[in-house]
């Protein structure tokens, strides 16, 4: 199964923040969207990641002054992507040796395709692994 499988499942919409929101404004959009992580987009260039993981820690490290601060200050800006034409399988192993929860889509052209997340990887396996299931099933009923 290709990562675009997955997208046209999920839908290939993604949250996005600018690099100059505040952490604030960050929050409140991590809650209204209710994702754990946001694109940061320069554009329609992806720039960075920001996730809840990100701001907890930034906050336990330098309080409520966190709120004032620009994303751009707490993103990470060492982004792994993916093209829709990879596997889940080796997304799911990217994002196990990267120790990472989402992963930007990126389409060849460097446009945004969508967002993966560790979550949507293990839907698609179990949904994979149904589908072997019922066909084995299948076979060995009618074999």
């Amino acid at each position: 199964m290709r990562i675009s499988d997955v997208l046209r499942v999920k839908g290939a919409a993604v949250a996005t923040v600018e690099p100059t929101a505040t952490v604030a404004e960050l929050i409140a959009a991590l809650a209204d969207h209710n994702v754990g992580a946001l694109v940061v987009l320069d554009g329609q260039r992806v720039i960075g990641i920001v996730s809840e993981r990100d701001v907890v820690r930034k906050l336990h490290a330098d309080g409520e002054a966190l709120m004032h601060s620009r994303v751009s200050e707490i993103m990470t800006k060492d982004v792994y992507t993916c093209a829709p034409d990879d596997t889940v399988d080796s997304l799911a192993e990217a994002m196990t040796q990267r120790r990472v929860r989402h992963m930007p889509v990126v389409d060849p052209d460097g446009s945004l395709a969508g967002i993966v997340s560790i979550g949507d990887v293990v839907k698609s396996r179990i949904s994979q692994l149904e589908s072997d299931r019922e066909q084995l099933e299948s076979y060995i009923a009618h074999g």
